[in-house]
């Protein structure tokens, strides 16, 4: 019984998530500073806390959405939505979480802490009105990874990191979560409106319009930090890069539009075997760029 709860309370953690706050590591990789061990550490131990608080936040959606979930097709065998997880567990688990790790984000610097109460802050207000409003919602999805970018860049002493990669963590975001709003549109088809309110605001031509703007502004971003952010090697190496960042975006295009997935876009980095290929391919050209040329 006990393991069988502690399986449901970490499924409800959801660690597959824990990807996204790898961008925590963003400003430590693009400040040439993935060597200096102290960073590392201070780094590593920021994303530690940052999934922790990422974990709170998905038992407070759990509970929050609870009927929500229960009509949705995959959503139901969730934990909580299913009756597997007693909520008054999620509850307690989630208090002390949030005990214990603020206090941890303070000491290791008060600027973080700050960074994470407003991650967690915003989350809330997002599960309670602003998931609700057409087009805000993407904005705010898209602010999450922002705030994890920012929270790295508190962790360390940033002396190369170049505000471009803002603008292109921000226009990824957007392209993800208007990918992931597209998704859930077409899986629920006509039952859309039972499970989140906002899709009553979006049709899949008026997402497809939005997806292709943002793509295009993605790419134009990335290319154009590639060879005019000051703290790049002068060898404009960078630009060979481009290719696999054209690749990823057309390819999550692919996946979402012909593949029918997207609603979970963790899942897509996670089991997408060229989408991964792509990310590492790319990873080991910065860091070859960054580190040894």
């Amino acid at each position: 019984m006990l393991i069988t709860t502690i399986r449901n309370l970490f499924k409800t953690m959801r660690p597959h998530q824990w990807i996204k706050n790898i961008l925590v590591y963003v400003p430590l990789v693009f400040d040439r500073k993935l060597t200096n061990i102290p960073s590392l550490i201070q780094t590593t131990t920021g994303f530690i806390l940052f999934c922790l608080v990422a974990s709170v936040v998905y038992i407070i959606n759990d509970i929050a959405d609870l009927e929500a979930d229960r009509n949705h097709p995959k959503k139901r065998n969730r934990p909580l939505a299913s009756g597997d997880l007693p909520i008054s567990v999620a509850v307690v688990t989630a208090i002390v979480i949030l005990v214990i790790v603020f206090p941890l984000a303070y000491w290791l610097a008060p600027s973080f802490a700050l960074v994470l109460v407003c991650y967690f802050i915003l989350n809330l207000l997002y599960s309670k009105w602003l998931k609700h409003i057409p087009i805000i919602d993407v904005f705010v999805l898209a602010s999450f990874y922002v705030l994890r970018v920012i929270a790295g860049l508190t962790l360390i002493d940033v002396e190369r990191f170049s505000p471009w990669l803002y603008m292109v963590t921000s226009l990824l975001a957007l392209y993800i979560g208007l990918g992931k709003r597209r998704a859930e549109l077409a899986l629920l088809e006509g039952n859309a409106n039972q499970h989140r309110r906002v899709l009553e605001g979006y049709t899949i031509p008026l997402l497809d319009q939005y997806i292709t703007i943002v793509s295009a502004m993605t790419i134009i971003a990335y290319s154009l930090y590639t060879f005019s952010a000051p703290n790049l090697p002068e060898n404009h190496a960078m630009m060979l890069t481009i290719p696999f960042a054209i690749y990823g975006v057309f390819r999550y295009l692919y996946l979402i539009q012909i593949k029918k997935r997207g609603g979970a876009p963790e899942e897509i980095l996670l089991s997408d075997i060229p989408l991964q290929v792509t990310v590492v391919l790319w990873g080991l050209a910065v860091m070859v760029i960054f580190y040894i040329f």
